[in-house]
């Protein structure tokens, strides 16, 4: 009897070892998938993603899409007055430590990125698409290639254009998006009120001068490591973040053109302790700090020397952003430092898009990780067994 107790005892412990392992990001849901992450939540149906939110704030209701040539023939009329499109079937294809991939049938793909704008990439690969999106506030053209969305508190988030396309709001307050085949449209959310230097960005995001995006937060599974993602706008400019600690990262940017291009960074308090007084080399050598985006932008398509230009955040988000003008390409070693001692990162170590490097790993710890008391009572029940079978 005691055998057959310490064994189905051991039996559970195994059957909590599975659960505490399984990822908790995406679940199943009877109408189709859920996904949380430490800054984003949305579910898809079957053919919309529905009540996307970044930090519990919900904008963005629904977002549908489907190809040109397969949408309502309303579209012939003008985007404005397009309320409703044949939506296509999509689904979550998968799953990143910070971000998650939804394809759908029309050949459009959509990136959900697990930082703190919850940016979201709407591309048209395969041909032209076209975006439908009920918002929960009120939106607003800004120009063909940008809507703002105001909610009754304040906060903001923005629709961009990267590439061949428009972007308007159509007869019922919805934002309506039509993009040329390789163009795709840009989602970004705010902690409150966009302010001046955010616009700044969003030009430079629209107009190809800024290609790529980097963010950098504390991550949320271990609160000690340094967590970062890289975006990427367009096919010609890839980031690989090399090694990342507490007040620094390194990462190479490469692009199969020459001329010279901005890449964003977000830095949040907790990743950078004194996260304004960043400096940033190129090659090993520092760049100049600019005293605007202009001036950074400026540097990029002149090619004269790499320029920096902090911003801190204005708002609640605890960050900073640092826009960083690389004169020329081909492969580009980048650094961002703070003056306060960062720890030392790990030699030979590579982290890929969404992934991080420390000193030590949350799996690596003892007592840190996903079911570690679990793997410790299966270990104390493991013994017991052996015991029991000897009495």
């Amino acid at each position: 009897m005691r055998f057959k107790a310490t064994a189905l005892a051991l039996l559970m412990t195994v059957s909590m070892v599975s659960m505490a392992a399984a990822p908790a990001a995406a679940t199943q849901q009877a109408d189709g998938e859920a996904y949380s992450g430490a800054n984003i939540e949305f579910q898809t149906t079957g053919n919309a993603v529905a009540d996307y939110a970044v930090d519990g704030d919900v904008i963005v209701e629904n977002v549908t899409v489907q190809s040109a040539s397969e949408a309502d023939s309303g579209v012939d009329a003008g985007l404005e007055s397009t309320t409703d499109i044949d939506a296509a079937g999509l689904e979550i294809d998968s799953q990143a430590r910070a971000s998650a991939t939804i394809s759908s049938e029309s050949g459009a793909e959509m990136e959900a990125h697990d930082n703190q704008r919850g940016v979201m990439q709407v591309r048209a690969d395969g041909e032209s698409q076209v975006v439908n999106v009920n918002v929960s506030g009120e939106a607003e053209s800004e120009s063909d290639e940008r809507v703002v969305v105001t909610k009754d508190d304040g906060s903001q988030g923005t629709f961009i254009v990267v590439g061949d396309g428009e972007v308007v709001v159509n007869d019922e307050g919805e934002v309506n998006s039509e993009l040329e085949q390789g163009s795709e449209l840009v989602y970004r959310q705010y902690d409150g009120e966009r302010s001046d230097d955010d616009e700044e960005t969003e030009k430079m995001i629209a107009n190809g001068t800024a290609t790529a995006e980097v963010y950098v937060q504390q991550s949320a599974e271990s609160g000690q490591e340094t967590a970062v993602e890289a975006i990427e706008y367009g096919e010609d400019t890839s980031v690989e973040v090399t090694s990342s600690a507490e007040n620094e990262v390194n990462m190479t940017v490469e692009r199969t053109q020459s001329e010279g291009k901005v890449v964003l960074t977000t830095v949040s308090e907790e990743a950078f302790e004194n996260a304004g007084d960043i400096e940033v080399y190129v090659d090993g050598n520092a760049a100049a700090q600019a005293d605007s985006y202009s001036a950074v932008e400026q540097s990029a398509m002149e090619g004269d020397q790499p320029r920096y230009y902090v911003s801190q955040s204005s708002s609640a988000e605890a960050t900073t952003d640092v826009a960083i003008g690389i004169d020329h390409f081909s492969a580009r070693n980048v650094q961002m430092t703070s003056e306060d001692e960062s720890t030392a990162t790990e030699d030979g170590s590579t982290a890929t898009e969404g992934d991080s490097t420390d000193e030590q790993s949350p799996a690596d710890s003892q007592g840190d990780g996903a079911g570690f008391g679990a793997l410790a009572a299966l270990a104390a029940l493991a013994s017991a067994l052996v015991a029991a079978r000897h009495r």
